[in-house]
């Protein structure tokens, strides 16, 4: 898999084009801002856009959607707990355990709420990443403080989900820079907490 990451708006959101070659299918996953990026980068590869993935509803993560969708037709595609949300028409309506097919390329969706209802990760087995939204960053964790947040969720999405990945896994967040899980392991103190809290 071949990931282009684009950086945009006052919160510095990540967005991502994901594909396998030139000329072949691509999705967008989170465009928060500057359309024009994400369509400069499916022009020049001379990418489809098959459909566009969202990890979560909040406004720095789907600012571009719409202009995306009417230039290239493309689905939208959102977990259903976090539509009742989202300002924007949805297409295909995710749960935990869908995949996504890239060129060959099998992306299975992963319900992880916490920092919203419906967040999802979206994880790929053949490249070992995860594209994780606002629920885990290289040195943090998603806030739970906004109206449909939950400590309660997020705690059991790492306990259930996000520490089960393993070591060589590479986590693509909503911010910041990505690293492996052995790094969040050695650096990210809000996830070890929790781990930890779960052992005691």
């Amino acid at each position: 898999m071949k990931i282009e990451r684009f950086i945009g708006g006052m919160l510095e959101s990540n967005g991502y084009v994901i594909y396998q070659k030139d000329g072949g299918n691509c999705y967008v996953i989170d465009p928060g801002y500057h359309a024009g990026v994400f369509e400069e980068c499916i022009d020049r590869h001379q990418l489809h856009l098959s459909g566009i993935l969202l990890t979560h509803h909040h406004y720095d993560h789907v600012g571009a959607v719409e202009k995306l969708r009417d230039r290239y037709d493309a689905p939208v595609f959102m977990h259903t707990a976090d539509c009742d949300q989202y300002h924007g028409r949805v297409d295909v309506y995710l749960e935990d355990g869908d995949t996504i097919d890239l060129d060959g390329e099998t992306i299975r969706v992963i319900h992880t709420p916490g920092h919203t209802r419906g967040g999802v990760c979206y994880f790929s087995e053949k490249s070992k990443v995860v594209f994780t939204g606002d629920t885990i960053f290289n040195v943090d964790i998603g806030r739970t403080d906004f109206e449909d947040g939950s400590p309660d969720q997020m705690e059991r999405s790492i306990l259930d989900k996000i520490n089960t990945w393993p070591n060589d896994i590479f986590i693509y967040p909503g911010h910041g820079d990505g690293c492996t899980m052995k790094k969040v392991r050695q650096i990210n103190t809000e996830f070890l907490d929790v781990v930890k809290g779960e052992e005691k």
